[in-house]
């Protein structure tokens, strides 16, 4: 293979993350819906009968699947059967930053309002234990609790040390997470939720942008 088939190979090519099919990938919505002429933004917690973080408090969403266009229309898919709501009530849906977690997964936000009063809400019970909302004025006069996460390094046993400069004292240079926490009322929202939720009201809120 001469160096034109190689261009002709790559040409057009579509980046990706690297190793991305080998990754869980969800798609989220931060859903915004007015409650007593103010803008709320609205939460789930999810089943306590749920096999994988019961009781949590999460965003609309789930696993994109096969049958879905996209990542937008999965958002949209998911709050609706979460939220017990037609599709055509979710609208103006648009993405914010996407977030590759050290767990495996890929995680697609978007943010888009709810257009129905939360009374009219019926929230899917296999998966949502209730729902609430809090204005997001209150939220934007919060910062976040943070708090760091150490991650180690710990190469297998057979590790072939031998194969690289420095052997077993090899600097692997590990990394912390930030990990945030939000409370409102009696609510405690933490991890990828708050740390979406904190990039949403940055976006909001006008900083860092």
């Amino acid at each position: 293979m001469n160096g034109d088939d190689i261009i002709q190979t790559i040409k057009g090519r579509t980046p990706k993350i690297l190793g991305s099919e080998k990754f869980s990938e969800y798609a989220i919505l931060v859903p915004l819906i007015e409650v007593d002429n103010a803008t709320h933004i609205l939460f789930e917690v999810r089943s306590y009968n749920l096999r994988r973080q019961p009781g949590e408090i999460c965003f609309p969403g789930g696993r994109i699947d096969r049958t879905d266009r996209d990542a937008k229309s999965a958002a949209i898919r998911e709050t609706s059967e979460e939220l017990g709501i037609p599709q055509k009530l979710i609208s103006d849906i648009h993405p914010l930053d996407y977030l590759v977690s050290p767990f495996g997964t890929i995680i697609y936000p978007f943010a888009g309002k709810i257009n129905t009063g939360i009374k009219d809400l019926k929230p899917n019970g296999d998966e949502v234990e209730e729902v609430f909302t809090s204005p997001l004025k209150v939220l934007q006069k919060k910062e976040p609790e943070l708090y760091d996460i150490k991650f180690s390094v710990e190469p297998e046993e057979n590790f072939p040390y031998k194969n690289i400069p420095g052997g077993e004292n090899y600097d692997f240079q590990p990394r912390n997470m930030k990990e945030h926490f939000y409370y409102y009322e009696d609510k405690v929202i933490w991890g990828l939720t708050a740390r979406i939720l904190h990039h949403f009201i940055e976006i909001v809120s006008n900083k860092n942008n």
